[in-house]
């Protein structure tokens, strides 16, 4: 089993390795982790990009005035994303800068921040971009605006265009690992399913308890799935169905609680190989080494996890 990232809000990384558990950062609010090209980085205090050694420091390799939100490392290239309004940020020589042609993508106008109006109060996150993801060749970026659709690059980054409608509320988009057409994505509306690299999508919520999904992931020959009845969920569940299958969602079991404690949020399931990692809400972390067949709790009671990948 490769080791084990868990950020968290508030409270820095956890290291699962060989059966223990591990604390870095202790007391950093952390998010963004991102493994690739043999590097991992993460989101430290909002505005600090971190890359981790291989003796598990963490040196700062660049600094934004505006508030980071999620990391994509792609043949040798690293974005940002931010919360300050959904801007796209490019590393280079140890300076973040704008990505122009994000901030011309088509109907950018409409997009708006996501959240509901709870006790007369408005709650929820900016408008920000949620997930990223690259095609396995690299061919293609997508960007999961939080609410803004997922715009498209088929020309690394320099021309931007929307794909889905902004009302899917979608909350992360994963390609799968090998297969550049296959994209997934978890949406407020269910499933959205991508065939053609992300270019359309069809939505899926046969199976599903509850619409209101998550979280994203391929492993082995299914895709990964969590849903909800809402944001403020007290309780969720994963669900898998065959990449290239037909018929409803099923939860996922051999180990995994059929309701989770709380909902598995977006970024918190883990996939390399045939080994899985999933982290719900209420800290507790979940490990399979059979692409998801068999799972067991490996850590609990870590306070809001906010990403999980294998290094």
């Amino acid at each position: 089993m490769p080791t084990l990232l868990i950020s968290t809000w508030e409270d820095g990384v956890f290291v699962v390795d060989g059966g223990e558990l591990r604390h870095e950062l202790i007391g950093r609010p952390t998010r963004g982790l991102a493994a690739g090209d043999g590097r991992v980085l993460a989101i430290l205090d909002e505005h600090s990009l971190c890359e981790r050694t291989r003796d598990g420091a963490w040196q700062e390799i660049a600094r934004s005035e505006s508030p980071l939100s999620t990391c994509l490392i792609t043949r040798g290239e690293v974005f940002v994303g931010t919360d300050d309004d959904a801007h796209l940020l490019r590393l280079s020589a140890g300076t973040l800068s704008r990505v122009d042609g994000f901030d011309r993508t088509p109907g950018r106008e409409t997009w708006e921040p996501g959240g509901a109006l709870i006790d007369g109060k408005w709650m929820g996150p900016p408008l920000g971009i949620r997930s990223m993801t690259a095609a396995p060749d690299g061919g293609v970026l997508l960007a999961n605006v939080h609410v803004g659709g997922i715009p498209r690059s088929t020309d690394r980054g320099a021309t931007w265009h929307p794909t889905i409608e902004i009302g899917a509320d979608v909350h992360e988009v994963a390609f799968h690992p090998s297969r550049p057409e296959i994209v997934a994505a978890a949406a407020a509306i269910g499933l959205c399913v991508s065939r053609d690299g992300g270019a359309t999508w069809r939505t899926e919520t046969e199976g599903l308890d509850h619409s209101h999904c998550s979280a994203v992931a391929f492993v082995g020959d299914d895709i990964l799935v969590s849903a909800s009845d809402g944001p403020f969920a007290e309780q969720g569940a994963v669900y898998r169905r065959p990449v290239d299958g037909a018929g409803p969602l099923k939860p996922v079991s051999g180990g995994l609680p059929r309701w989770t404690d709380r909902r598995v949020d977006t970024a918190n399931i883990g996939v390399r190989g045939p080994n899985a990692a999933i982290a719900d809400g209420g800290g507790n972390v979940y490990l399979s080494e059979d692409a998801g067949v068999r799972w067991e709790r490996v850590a609990h009671g870590i306070a809001a996890p906010s990403a999980v990948v294998f290094l």
